[in-house]
């Protein structure tokens, strides 16, 4: 098992990519070799830091950056060297199995899908994303890749939804609500509407729609929208986070029972802040491609990076994309 990681990719790189590879070495214990795909000799620079002797870590040398603010059409064509398009094409040779990237997010998509390909009867990719919930988890899908949809892109981005947190989440029959404007079947666009309409015919575990309060409220663990709709709800969830964790720090400490308080209610603040935390999860999936594809934060950490490979491994381990296809084969329009 071999994953591919973006060494130039992200607001840190290579300094966040090397160190969060070389945790992620650590871990692994030989279960797997990991590449580093950029410039060799920054990538050595790093790397000259640690002492990796015994890791199965090697290089793969990408001479161009795609900048995080430059047009991924535009870049793909001009940088054909650059990290993100290498560790595809490593991929695309079979000298990688998985790819995780805190680069770009456009090209990184742009790329994976051109040089890759989509999975048998999968008509597009759909890029999933964690939001914290009063029950844990929910995966939201799409919330970028896909900004104008079919209903049938709407239910098999509900089909891979639901296969990735069954299998990397161990839920067995996770709900699945269709985000809308309201609970009744007859609201919302013709989008929505016909999406329902395939959803509810399907062999998904749908509970038909939900609303965006229901969201935090963890009423589904999968809920399905266009990348539009879902691009806003993920920046909107984003800011209320970090609007919250900043509400708590300044008010916290400003006279002696709030501190008191404050220390009554470090377990659960620390709990909340591991729900809340994107680097706990690391990397969100790009789910219907003919490999395994893990989009990181452009400003992820080296924990962040670790986790990404981590999910990179589950995903490969569990063997996700053979499963993927079997279930949108169960379902009408795939």
């Amino acid at each position: 098992m071999r994953i591919a990681v973006d060494a130039m990719g992200g607001d840190f790189a290579p300094e966040s990519p090397v160190d969060g590879a070389i945790q992620a070495a650590r871990v692994a214990r030989g279960r797997y070799e990991i590449i580093l795909v950029g410039d060799e000799n920054l990538i050595r620079r790093e790397i000259a830091k640690y002492s990796i002797k015994n890791l199965p870590i090697q290089i793969y040398h990408a001479s161009e950056v795609i900048g995080m603010e430059e047009s991924p059409t535009h870049a793909l064509r001009s940088k054909k060297d650059s990290s993100i398009v290498v560790s595809s094409q490593l991929l695309k040779k079979d000298l990688a199995d998985a790819v995780v990237s805190a680069g770009n997010t456009g090209a990184f998509m742009a790329s994976s899908l051109l040089t890759l390909g989509r999975l048998p009867k999968v008509n597009r990719p759909g890029l999933g994303s964690f939001i914290p919930t009063e029950k844990g988890l929910c995966v939201l899908i799409d919330v970028g890749a896909n900004s104008d949809c079919k209903p049938l892109n709407l239910l098999q981005f509900a089909v891979m939804g639901s296969v990735y947190v069954e299998h990397i989440f161990d839920i067995s029959r996770p709900k699945v609500g269709l985000l809308n404007i309201g609970e009744e079947e007859s609201k919302g666009n013709e989008l929505v509407r016909e999406s329902h309409k395939l959803l509810k015919e399907s062999t998904l575990n749908f509970i038909g729609n939900v609303e965006g309060r229901d969201i935090f409220g963890g009423l589904a663990e999968v809920v399905v929208c266009d990348g539009f709709v879902g691009n806003i709800v993920l920046k909107f969830a984003e800011s209320v986070v970090g609007m919250f964790t900043r509400t708590l720090k300044k008010n916290v400490g400003h006279n002696i029972p709030a501190n008191v308080g404050a220390l009554l209610m470090k377990p659960a603040f620390r709990k909340l802040k591991k729900i809340m935390d994107y680097q706990e999860y690391g990397g969100v999936p790009l789910l219907g491609l003919n490999k395994v594809c893990v989009v990181s934060h452009g400003r992820s950490s080296p924990k962040a990076i670790r986790n990404a490979i981590r999910e990179a491994r589950k995903m490969m381990e569990q063997d996700l994309n053979h499963k993927l296809m079997l279930e949108i084969a169960r379902n009408q329009g795939a």
